[in-house]
């Protein structure tokens, strides 16, 4: 059962995640758009590794992130008692 706080936690990770995916996928694209108006050669593919390298970063951490906040995450379960009442 989720509480309303692990909810709030999950839609605020979930809201970055998104966020810095979409800004990597514009450095992404203004590496490309760049890449067509410069001068080609091993300094666009050194250019690629410093624009693709954080992107696998980032891939890493948010779901090291993910794992970790998901294994904290406390699961209780309540058990009637034979009298009826919960303990």
């Amino acid at each position: 059962m989720s509480t309303p706080i692990s909810d709030a936690l999950f839609a605020l990770f979930a809201l970055a995640a998104l966020a810095m995916a979409i800004a990597q996928l514009m450095i992404l694209r203004s590496t490309r758009r760049g890449m067509q108006h410069g001068p080609r050669g091993a300094s666009s593919a050194l250019e690629w590794t410093y624009a693709i390298l954080p992107a696998l970063a980032l891939i890493v951490v948010l779901a090291w992130t993910w794992r970790t906040m998901r294994e904290n995450v406390r699961h209780f379960e309540v058990r009637p008692s034979a009298s009826g009442s919960i303990s």
